[in-house]
């Protein structure tokens, strides 16, 4: 009998630890440079193709970028690289100029003309 009690317990242990695992989904926001729908596409897809990232949708009045992740596949340095990489700035990582001049002309975020076009 007492045998029976200690699988029994092992079993409800290994399920507990297996259900911690599962709990490593987080929100969070990233502020992301752009100025356009082109610029939401660009950001959306460069997040969402990011291992780990479950949601992912930034907005472009307030240029948050909300993000579900699982934190045990990616953390946020990643995922502003990833952002950078496809020419947006975060307030973390400034994309390097041969990424962002590879953005269309609508979607220049750092003239002042381009953002007040869109306003």
């Amino acid at each position: 009998m007492q045998k029976i009690i200690i699988v029994v317990c092992l079993m409800l242990i290994g399920l507990s630890a297996e259900a911690q695992k599962k709990k490593s989904n987080t929100k969070l926001s990233i502020e992301v440079d752009g100025v356009c729908m082109m610029c939401k596409k660009r950001i959306d897809k460069a997040a969402l193709q990011t291992k780990g990232v479950k949601f992912a949708s930034w907005d472009i009045k307030t240029h948050q970028l909300s993000l579900i992740i699982d934190e045990n596949k990616t953390n946020t340095n990643i995922i502003q690289n990833n952002i950078a990489n496809v020419g947006h700035d975060t307030k973390g990582i400034r994309a390097k100029d041969h990424a962002y001049q590879s953005n269309p002309a609508c979607c220049k975020y750092r003239d002042k003309k381009v953002v007040e076009s869109h306003k």
